[in-house]
């Protein structure tokens, strides 16, 4: 039974970087490839929560090799943050990966949590004020640095600074690849409006209801405070994509897309007509948060229209 629903929103995935390339790596992100997603996805972390004592990789190398594997399928991390990453390096890393997909990479990037990325260096977690001052800073040389290093960038903050830097020939994309930028809060949200092509969020995190209609309602909140943060600085709101990360595996909020072909477009539905234009799902990992039935997945995303 085909579902049809002519929603104004592209669907996407994130594959977790967990699979040898050599078994079933290519394999996963070829079969995203084949079932029409607009992009795959994947986390940028050294380690993830109840993944951190099984097989785990590098978010550029994977998607590197994802490139070579694949045509069309739009690449991306979501999201990078820095934890772990210096703007003057990842520069270089993503204008060679945008050269390898000849111009297929979208940048989701965050300020990042407290987890394992947050002290793997050594140091110790940034309080909250410095992670928000680290993230504005970092968000900002990136996009000098990607968007004009070809003439040499030379640049001295509170926590990063670089050198006559320079990322000859830039970006594929121009004037450089896209940021997706992951936000919750007005500061987040407003480098999002000056920064970003698409703002990313999975849900209001100070949202305490546990229904289906809590969770849309929150949502709802989140895109009006969006709308005004671009009135404030400037932006038509309707130039900023919105992208919805599905967290339902491990954050229950009453809602449960992924349980059948009628449940996802109902929640996609919701979505479009709260104005997201991306809705990314989890690719299922078995014995895992997102042990997600297989064959319901791919109905999913064949059954349901998303133009």
């Amino acid at each position: 039974m085909a579902v049809s629903s002519a929603l104004p929103l592209r669907l996407s995935t994130v594959i977790l970087p967990v699979y040898r390339w050599s078994t079933e790596g290519r394999r996963t992100w070829q079969r995203a490839e084949e079932l029409g997603f607009h992009t795959a996805y994947t986390y940028d972390h050294l380690s993830w929560r109840s993944f951190r004592d099984r097989t785990w990789f590098g978010a550029i190398p994977t998607l590197t090799a994802a490139a070579t594997a694949t045509e069309r399928l739009r690449l991306g991390t979501l999201v990078t943050s820095p934890n772990f990453r210096h703007p003057v390096t990842l520069a270089k890393e993503l204008i060679t990966l945008d050269d390898v997909t000849d111009g297929r990479v979208t940048l989701g990037i965050g300020s990042g949590g407290t987890g394992f990325d947050a002290t793997a260096l050594g140091n110790e977690a940034w309080p909250p004020r410095e992670r928000a001052d680290r993230f504005a800073e970092f968000v900002g040389l990136l996009d000098l640095l990607l968007s004009e290093g070809g003439s040499g960038v030379s640049y001295q903050g509170d926590f990063y600074a670089a050198h006559e830097v320079r990322n000859v020939p830039g970006c594929v994309q121009r004037p450089r690849l896209p940021f997706a930028v992951a936000a919750t809060g007005p500061r987040g949200m407003r480098l999002a409006a000056r920064h970003g092509q698409a703002w990313v969020t999975t849900g209001d995190p100070t949202s305490t209801g546990s229904t289906a209609a809590d969770f849309y309602r929150s949502l709802a909140r989140q895109v009006e405070r969006l709308d005004g943060v671009c009135e404030e600085i400037g932006r038509e709101p309707s130039t900023l994509g919105r992208v919805l990360l599905d967290t339902s595996a491990f954050a229950p909020r009453g809602v449960s897309p992924l349980a059948s072909v009628d449940a996802f477009a109902e929640y996609a539905g919701t979505c479009a007509q709260l104005g997201f234009t991306e809705v990314v799902l989890h690719w299922p990992v078995p014995d895992s948060v997102f042990a997600t039935d297989q064959a319901v997945f791919e109905r999913i995303v064949t059954q349901v229209t998303v133009p």
